[in-house]
């Protein structure tokens, strides 16, 4: 047994040298083949193999003649062979390692025929398919993962070099598919499916979507059966399911092949049966939070559907992007409907009281939390993040699908407040909601990518709302105010958003400048669409700035050279007297800049320093040659009518690659912002109705207009922003005019210079 160890051994280096076999492919094949089933893997049935019956074979292979020295490699594989399970993952590694470089572009042609011959000896003589098959059956999974591997990789061989598939992989196939369990075999099945679905997409070839689909049409009509199958089970058979490994990885090597056939279909334009079934029957699938299952299981489970929505499937799987010019999915529109139609129709009938996000504590040892004792229990913010932007996705997209502004207005009043009694519900006290809108910088603030995503598609359903409002009230002005606190009442004020965006980063112009640079999120569309919107509704973020301004002085923010020392007198020894808004109930909508268990001195202290935010490394070029992408240009946003704002961003935005650059340079955007200035009460009263017409007879008192009478008219906030935009500006301009910038930003320069003159005109009037 050892002394054909050697061999193998003495085979693996040459093979890992490059060096060429002198020995005949009869013979290596002989020393390759494997044991023809899983049973004779056991040391007493040894002898039975058929490369045994011929051991005094092994003393006449040549297998040292080399001209490399063999013993100046230190491979640490000189052990004592006890068993013949350590002779075949030798085996199955060298299987591999010659079929890798026979795939191989660098490898010589003559040593890929000599590799090409030894795997068509394994094929025909020895059946080295129906072996690797047998020992999905095998309870060691070490050899089991070995054997996957290999046949995935010879599956990709024969599909690449000969366009052929595997008939005995197919058959196998079919009969694993038509017969579900939960079984290793099943779930090798599908991991092997899955492994060569990835070689196919990462492969540089271009007849990659006609590989895929003749590899796929062997089960496609199959398919659709095997997955309402799977999700038709509940388990209820086995008493602890959540800890029974076979069915969570069976369940976790489904769903590694919904996404990764998910992710063909966006890369590849294919669109099979097996490609779309997760989009057509998602709502058969949606009771797997009720399983008793592995959290990770469901956890993988709803950010499938986030990334669904988000058309990012395979992301992170390929490690690649979206390409940039793509052709149009005839089906993506009816699909992601469905999707999204099942997903608020599952919310509908208490998907969201269903879903658990309670996790253990993260502790060093793995403390475990008690029976009984839930105060230890934390939210799973990764859960709590996927499964609320998969409910803003879906109703964005159920909402351009309506055609009357009270449908949508339905639509936004009934999924809204089922998420933010969701969030109210799982937040801890620390991350209370103190305004509606402020939820979704509460639970993104940690994920930047998903945050944004969510802004742009909360940004989506204001324009429609607000279109749909604007055609069926014809410019009443009643109608307008009742339609911004709607918005305001459901969190999904766009304005409001933004800021919060902002007051989270410190209003730090570096920050937005490394959101543009990068390409990790879809910042750039999001910007460009809210810089449109603020154009036509400089009045209305006016009115949000001085909601924000009023609720920090409420909680004893106070702003260095905003007011005088009389002002601020008078404010005080009011406050003492009387709420800020008489008689009314603004605590649930007004914005606080601070957690409830931030004190009032803290607050006050934190104004007056620079806010410390996180310093994007801003990589860039230090030649002074133009960039590659500096002929590309973004669309002129202001030559486009506002009907058209999602179009304009499909159009041109999509086309736009932002790259890393090369070298990396710290910059500083930073100023300390003070103001001067006084608020009129005039301005307070249309913030009131803004907020809710039907406690606006409430809000004037004495007291209240008093207590504000001096504040400055154009506020803190908005000076902050619009210093913040200005910063950015000069700073995009700077490193444009250096040919630093990724891309051509040249609209978006003359964007933020309107935006800039539209702000100096109104605080001249």
């Amino acid at each position: 047994m050892e002394a054909f160890y050697r061999v193998l051994e003495q085979l693996y280096k040459k093979i890992l040298l490059g060096a060429p076999l002198e020995n005949d492919s009869q013979e290596c094949a002989f020393y390759l083949n494997l044991p023809f089933s899983a049973q004779d893997l056991s040391t007493s049935n040894f002898l039975k193999w058929p490369c045994v019956h011929h051991g005094n074979q092994a003393s006449s292979v040549n297998m040292g003649a080399t001209p490399t020295p063999l013993a100046s490699i230190n491979l640490k594989m000189n052990f004592q062979v006890s068993n013949p399970r350590d002779i075949m993952l030798l085996q199955l590694t060298v299987i591999k390692m010659m079929i890798t470089k026979i795939l191989s572009k660098k490898m010589e042609f003559s040593m890929k025929e000599k590799y090409s011959d030894i795997i068509e000896i394994l094929l025909k003589p020895y059946e080295l398919e129906y072996k690797l098959i047998s020992t999905f059956h095998a309870s060691d999974k070490l050899l089991s993962h070995m054997a996957a591997k290999c046949l995935a990789s010879l599956l990709y061989l024969q599909l690449r070099e000969k366009a052929i598939v595997n008939k005995t992989w197919t058959t196998f196939c079919l009969k694993t598919l038509s017969n579900y369990c939960e079984s290793n075999t099943t779930s090798y099945c599908l991991w092997t499916l899955t492994a060569v679905i990835k070689e196919i997409l990462k492969a540089s070839c271009l007849q990659k979507a006609e590989i895929l689909q003749q590899f796929l049409t062997s089960f496609d009509f199959l398919f659709e059966v095997f997955y309402c199958s799977v999700f038709s089970q509940h388990f209820e058979n086995y008493q602890d399911t959540s800890l029974n490994p076979k069915i969570t990885n069976f369940l976790i090597c489904f769903l590694e092949l919904l996404e990764i056939l998910i992710a063909s279909r966006i890369h590849l334009k294919l669109y099979l049966t097996c490609q779309r079934i997760f989009y057509l029957k998602i709502f058969c699938a949606l009771d797997i939070i009720t399983w008793p299952i592995h959290s990770l299981v469901k956890k993988k489970f709803i950010i499938l559907i986030k990334r669904c929505l988000l058309h990012k499937v395979g992301e992170d799987v390929l490690n690649t992007s979206l390409p940039s010019l793509i052709e149009r999915d005839p089906y993506l529109d009816t699909d992601m409907l469905a999707l999204g139609n099942a997903f608020l129709q599952a919310v509908n009938f208490g998907w969201l009281k269903q879903l658990s996000i309670f996790g253990k504590p993260s502790h060093f040892g793995g403390s475990e939390v008690q029976p009984g004792d839930t105060s230890l229990l934390v939210p799973d913010f990764i859960i709590l993040r996927a499964s609320s932007l998969v409910l803003l996705k879906s109703l964005e997209i159920k909402v351009h699908n309506c055609t009357s502004a009270d449908e949508v207005k339905a639509q936004l009043q009934k999924f809204m407040s089922e998420l933010l009694n969701f969030l109210k519900q799982h937040l801890q006290s620390s991350l209370n909601l103190h305004h509606h809108c402020e939820w979704l910088s509460k639970i993104f603030i940690e994920q930047d990518d998903d945050m944004l995503e969510a802004a742009k598609a909360s940004l989506s359903i204001y324009l429609k709302l607000t279109r749909a409002w604007n055609e069926a009230a014809k410019g009443m002005t009643q109608e307008k105010e009742t339609c911004n606190h709607q918005t305001h009442e459901n969190g999904l004020n766009p304005h409001c958003i933004f800021l919060f965006l902002l007051k989270n980063i410190g209003f730090d112009a570096t920050v937005l400048l490394d959101f543009l640079i990068s390409s990790e999120t879809c910042f750039l569309e999001y910007f460009v669409r809210y810089l449109k919107l603020l154009q036509g509704e400089r009045n209305n973020f006016s009115n949000v700035c001085k909601l924000f301004d009023t609720a920090e002085l409420r909680d004893g923010v106070h702003f260095s050279s905003i007011v005088t020392s009389h002002v601020e007198e008078r404010s005080n020894n009011q406050a003492t007297r009387q709420p800020l808004f008489c008689g009314t109930n603004y605590h649930a909508l007004l914005p606080l800049t601070s957690d409830p268990t931030t004190s009032r001195t803290n607050m006050g202290q934190k104004d007056n320093q620079t806010v410390k935010s996180k310093q994007p490394n801003l990589v860039i070029c230090i030649d002074n040659t133009p960039s590659p992408r500096a002929s590309q240009s973004l669309v002129d946003y202001d030559s486009s009518e506002d009907s058209e704002e999602e179009k304009v961003e499909e159009d041109y935005l999509s086309d736009i690659k932002q790259t890393p650059l090369n070298h990396q340079v710290n910059t500083k955007i930073r100023e300390t912002v003070t103001v001067t200035g006084e608020k009129n009460q005039s301005n307070l009263e249309s913030v009131a109705r803004l907020l809710d017409p039907k406690e606006f007879s409430t809000f004037s008192s004495f007291g209240c207009e008093t207590a504000l009478s001096s504040i400055a008219s154009q506020t803190v906030t908005s000076h902050k922003t619009f210093k913040c935009l200005k910063e950015l500006e000069k700073a995009v301009s700077r490193l444009h005019r250096s040919h630093l910038f990724p891309y051509n930003p040249s609209a978006l320069l003359k964007l933020l210079k309107h935006i800039d003159t539209i702000n100096k005109n109104m605080n001249l009037l």
